[in-house]
């Protein structure tokens, strides 16, 4: 192979774009991060949107918004051929795909291409062998780069993949042949069960890639997600920007990431890295990609999963530490620039991680949320030497919709160490405020103050390892009880002088004889906990709850600035309240009270209502139905099997019996709360 330096200094004549405008086919926060760079640069933007986001962030941003059509994806950010028209007609030069949709769809690049567009990614044949996990596999044999053994042939039928699973030996690991973001991904641990996970991963893989063919590898079980940042210009020149752990993965979808990878060696880091490029100039390469790596944490040993051809959601932990702007190099390389540097130029500094915010709850199983974001309050720098960014497509007020991914944003800190990355990630993530639906960043912090996490050397299994420790809702401390009780009674006095109390309030003034209950509902199972309130003076309280006891003295009742003392120690938050919960917005993090149930859960034996009802917790689309009316069913059995924000998750029968009432097949789309069918249990004989 020859030197990295040598590629990196190549110069050969390439036709030049002029790119003054470029359409972004994307939302959310992607497009938003394209349109800031689009700005510095001079160059203008057009947005395109579906109906229910004509308001959105990224819309505001761009210089011209265009509709596509309704918000399901494939009515509005797929539709290849409305872009392309978009484009013309606005005289967009170029279109950035971001991630996700369109951006690792070959067919579109060349439908850019025979249109004049200039596409900013690689060109349709990269994508195309490296699209394919099973042809980017071949390819990467033949060019010396180590894969994972498994089976990656053209055969699907079910007899060929369950003699080749049981060949590869268990665990193993089926993956879509076209997937990607952990769809169309099932661990198999047995023969037995083999069939039903095929099942699911081809379901997973036709509705997000249209295409049902999978591979089987064998499932490393301790094993890192180390992952290489490649970039290689029209001239042949390519690079390798280091590389990124992205081990934290729920679902195999990554939450956690950061750069450099801890632990790796120098000498270690130099081979993954000129593997990686060399992985990139097998397919002739252009732009911004990244290699990913299996890492086996018992041998040392890493192996080729995939190529990515396009820019990662996790790209700007790489911007920090090298100091480099990926998008900027995007744009510059489809106008037809040389990378403007050579691997020697290149070094890195600090650390960064990223942290994925999303709307989902992980002490229910990850499900994901849709709905109003009431309030969000993003954090600030705190401390010299740190920087903290946060790339997002949501303001206060916007709505998460059912049709797309739930993340609402990401969160990234730089500092000169990893210690004090981790300590200013803690503390922007306590800062970080959003209320209206269930977020993770509970979890979030759980993760990156836990001693595992700390030593930088976990693996996939991180979450799963210590699901007490990351996954258990904390009981609330007597304390917050108590300071969510005076913030209870201080939103319904400030509902009550405006006039239009979104609650019932149980009096209009605090007197001395002033006496008052707050039930609020806590732990896994949601018990109602009572909280006794007296009034002692104007703006001194007895509070009582679980036993204990405090004196509370109140400075201000407006939610909006509550300053109260509770046994002494003074707090100072802001209060928001929906009917549901009471979120108090602390300095140390957002505690959240619920007043009322939370919504249903989602694919648990739980997820039911009075009379064993199986009902829909959001809007979403019927894959799969395994049962009929009058089948006798065991609690527990698989009823059905729903898809809804990027998710499949099967609805189970709530006890035993017989199904009823069971109307819906596969293809229906069903509403949030809508029954799905009845079990009838059986009476049983005196």
């Amino acid at each position: 192979m020859k030197g990295l330096s040598n590629y990196a200094r190549q110069a050969r004549w390439v036709q030049s774009v002029a790119i003054d405008k470029i359409l972004i086919a994307n939302r959310g926060e992607i497009s938003c991060r394209v349109t800031e760079t689009a700005r510095k640069m001079g160059i203008k933007t057009v947005a395109v949107h579906c109906d229910a986001e004509s308001n959105g962030k990224h819309v505001g941003m761009a210089d011209e918004a265009y509709r596509l059509g309704p918000p399901p994806a494939s009515s509005s950010y797929l539709q290849s051929e409305k872009i392309i028209e978009v484009a013309k007609m606005s005289g967009a030069q170029a279109i950035h795909p971001g991630y996700g949709f369109l951006s690792e769809n070959a067919g579109f690049a060349k439908l850019c291409e025979e249109n004049g567009v200039e596409f900013i990614g690689p060109p349709a044949s990269a994508i195309i062998s490296m699209g394919s996990k099973s042809e980017s596999k071949l390819i990467m044999e033949a060019a010396s780069v180590s894969c994972v053994p498994g089976y990656h042939g053209e055969d699907q039928s079910d007899e060929t993949l369950q003699k080749e699973a049981d060949k590869v030996g268990y665990p193993l690991l089926i993956k879509a042949v076209l997937g990607g973001g952990g769809k169309g991904m099932r661990v198999v641990q047995s023969s037995k069960e083999f069939k039903e996970e095929l099942d699911g991963a081809r379901r997973e893989a036709i509705a997000f890639f249209k295409d049902d063919r999978v591979l089987m590898e064998r499932y490393i079980e301790r094993s890192r997600h180390v992952e290489v940042q490649v970039f290689c210009d029209k001239h042949g020149n390519g690079v390798y920007l280091f590389e990124r752990d992205c081990s934290v993965q729920r679902r195999h979808q990554k939450v956690l990431e950061e750069a450099p990878a801890p632990g790796l060696t120098e000498e270690l880091r130099k081979e993954m890295g000129e593997t990686a490029v060399r992985a990139a100039q097998a397919v002739s390469y252009v732009g911004a990609g990244t290699v990913e790596f299996i890492f086996d944490v018992d041998t040392n040993e890493y192996f080729f999963m995939e190529m990515n051809t396009r820019l990662q959601v996790e790209h700007p932990v790489t911007e920090m530490i090298t100091g480099l702007d990926l998008v900027r190099l995007q744009i510059n390389v489809a106008r037809g620039l040389a990378l403007p540097f050579s691997q020697e130029d290149l070094k890195i500094t600090g650390h960064a991680i990223e942290a994925r915010i999303y709307a989902e709850d992980p002490y229910n199983n990850f499900l994901p949320g849709s709905g109003k974001l009431e309030y969000v309050h993003i954090p600030v720098t705190q401390k010299e030497g740190t920087t903290i960014r946060v790339d997002s497509g949501f303001r206060s007020g916007d709505d998460v919709l059912v049709h797309y991914d739930p993340m609402i944003a990401k969160l990234i800190v730089h500092a000169d160490t990893r210690e004090d990355a981790l300590a200013a990630m803690d503390q922007a993530l306590s800062q970080y405020h959003i209320v209206g639906i269930p977020t993770n960043i509970e979890f979030l912090r759980k993760s990156v103050t836990h001693p595992d996490f700390a030593t930088g050397c976990v693996t996939t299994s991180f979450i799963k390892e210590n699901e007490e420790d990351l996954l258990v809702r904390a009981e609330p401390a007597s304390q917050q009880l108590a300071l969510g009780a005076v913030a209870q009674i201080a939103c319904e006095l400030a509902a009550n002088k405006a006039g239009a109390p979104p609650f019932e309030p149980s009096f209009f003034r605090l007197n001395l004889n002033y006496a008052r209950t707050v039930t609020f509902l806590t732990g896994k199972d949601m018990k109602p906990v009572d909280v006794e309130v007296e009034a002692l003076s104007k703006d001194r309280f007895t509070v009582t709850c679980n036993g204990h006891t405090h004196a509370v003295n109140v400075m201000s009742l407006d939610p909006a600035a509550l300053i109260v003392s509770i046994d002494g120690a003074r707090h100072a938050i802001r209060v928001i309240a929906t009917q549901e919960s009471l979120s108090l917005l602390t300095n140390n993090g957002t505690i959240t009270l619920f007043k009322d149930a939370p919504s249903a859960t989602f694919g648990d034996i739980a997820n039911i209502s009075a009379g064993g009802l199986i009902q829909a917790p959001m809007p979403g689309k019927i894959t799969k139905v395994f049962a009929s009316n009058g089948d006798h069913v065991n609690m527990g059995d698989d009823i059905l099997v729903m898809e809804a924000m990027k998710m499949e998750q099967k609805l189970k029968a709530p006890a035993t019996g017989i199904v009823e009432g069971l109307t819906v097949k596969a293809g229906s789309m069903v509403n949030g709360h809508q029954t799905l069918a009845m079990i009838k249990t059986e009476e049983k004989e005196e």
